[in-house]
């Protein structure tokens, strides 16, 4: 430890190197701040054939929701955009538990930033 400087001054006016780095004395709760951007992913969606176009219907309500591919065997591929992980999640959830679906699943997610 420096001389003359007690403790709390060296904590204030930490250096960035390898010491303050890995025990987390450069970081505070106000340096931080999340990129400006959005969430975009891709679902797979396996559902009842016969049911195909009213689920379609039933997905493209969901805002931010697109169909970007349909197989007549009951696929569909879903794009979807979303402010952060949170709402990407609970779209995820809201198709999942549509009436006639089998199983949605994510299969491609990344954030965009602005």
């Amino acid at each position: 430890m420096a001389q003359g400087l007690p403790k709390q001054g060296l904590l204030n006016k930490a250096k960035l190197n390898r010491r303050t780095l890995i025990t987390g004395r450069v970081l505070s709760a106000e340096r931080i701040v999340s990129p400006p951007g959005y969430e975009i992913a891709s679902i797979l969606v396996q559902a009842r054939p016969e049911r195909l176009a009213e689920l379609e219907a039933e997905i493209i309500a969901i805002p931010g929701c697109e169909i970007h591919g349909r197989d007549v065997r009951g696929k569909l591929v879903v794009v979807t955009e979303a402010p952060d992980a949170g709402s990407l999640g609970t779209i995820l959830n809201t198709i999942q538990s549509l009436p006639n679906v089998y199983s949605a699943a994510l299969v491609f997610h990344a954030i965009e930033t602005a």
